[in-house]
């Protein structure tokens, strides 16, 4: 740039223009741009946690459970005993696939125009409502995230488990199959693959890449289908406290399709049903003792953890029944949804007294 002559008044504009001219000269980063980006990357932990926190506990935590409690029980449900160490340093791994898991199919469920309109009034504080990203971001957040997952999946060796959630998650969200009666039947499909695949990861039933050669059996697969059942069942609790909402989106869910009165009552029936059911399948507790072999040998499991997890099933069962009978509130009903997977985690701890699955026990020697 030309230098003034002599006499010549200094302009303010000129030096504004000097100052943008070295501040944008090629080869400098802009400072604003740097810490912009920064902040933005230091934001997605929290941006992921906010996607992802009414899932958090009354999904990846009971998904979680089922893997790690079906790990350390062994045999039946494997083909082989799992070391307790080596089941747990698999933890981190079956935790991550439940979240990343999860928040594909948070990212896809609140960035549609009525899920954002219904946030906006229910829960403003979702990244989407609270104007921390756009769903238009959302979408491209997605493009990115999807193939990551499917990576993370192959190395994990639940590709095939992750590929069907994916298109669970598609059925759901974009085909709006939450919205009708099969919003049930998705979930208890979508629970049987989490399931399975947490119980492959923790016991690190992979082709290949370091896998501990373990395979998840039969009856573990069949226990994964008894589950299914049980949500299948009993979802219905989770739609209680949303009964207002749904019925302003116009969703067809288990107590608005039947009514309220007979949701309640098909809860306070199934509940103590599949906790007798699911104590019957295992035999817990009667002391034949071929279960939980990696595990619990055959003094502990007629001792106190067998008492323990018997009544666990039975009592936390009794708290969802007190729950969805007691004082109709959509508060009193979110706190039965979280007693309700409270009791799930209860009947995923079974396997580890039992003394095999109902079916094939006597297959065994």
């Amino acid at each position: 740039m030309s230098q003034p002559r002599a006499g010549e008044k200094h302009s303010p504009l000129a030096f504004k223009h000097a100052s943008f001219e070295a501040d944008t000269a090629p080869g400098k980063p802009s400072t604003s741009n740097s810490s912009s980006t920064a902040k933005s990357i230091l934001s997605i932990p929290r941006l992921i946690w906010d996607f992802t926190e009414s899932n958090f506990s009354t999904f990846v935590v009971p998904n979680t459970a089922f893997g790690l409690l079906g790990g350390l029980t062994g045999a039946p449900l494997t083909s082989g005993p799992a070391t307790t160490l080596s089941v747990l340093r698999r933890a981190p791994l079956v935790v991550a696939f439940n979240w990343y898991s999860v928040l594909i199919f948070d990212l896809a469920n609140q960035r549609g125009e009525e899920s954002v309109e219904e946030d906006r009034a229910n829960k403003p504080w979702r990244p989407i409502p609270s104007g921390k990203v756009t769903p238009e971001q959302t979408r491209r957040a997605m493009l990115a995230a999807i193939p990551a997952v499917m990576v993370l999946n192959y190395v994990l060796g639940v590709w095939r488990e992750g590929a069907l959630v994916l298109i669970l998650t598609w059925l759901y969200n974009d085909l709006r199959g939450g919205d009708t009666l099969a919003r049930d039947v998705i979930i208890a499909a979508a629970y049987g693959l989490f399931n399975t695949a947490s119980l492959k990861i923790a016991i690190g039933d992979v082709d290949g890449l370091g896998g501990s050669g373990l395979e998840v059996t039969r009856e573990g697969y069949a226990w994964a289908g008894v589950i299914s059942a049980v949500i299948l069942t009993t979802m219905q609790v989770q739609d209680l406290k949303d009964q207002a909402g749904d019925a302003g989106r116009g969703r067809n869910t288990v107590p608005l399709y039947f009514g309220d009165g007979a949701s309640r009552a098909s809860l306070a029936a199934l509940v103590p049903l599949w906790s007798a059911v699911c104590t019957y399948l295992w035999g817990a507790g009667s002391g034949s003792g071929s279960g939980a072999s990696g595990v619990l040998d055959e003094a502990q499991k007629r001792s106190w953890a067998s008492v323990l997890l018997l009544l666990l099933p039975a009592a936390s069962g009794a708290l969802v029944v007190a729950g969805v009978l007691r004082a109709r509130t959509p508060e009193t009903d979110a706190q039965a949804w979280r007693l309700w997977c409270l009791w799930t985690v209860c009947l995923y701890a079974l396997p580890l007294v039992g003394d095999g699955f109902a079916s094939f026990r006597g297959a065994r020697v």
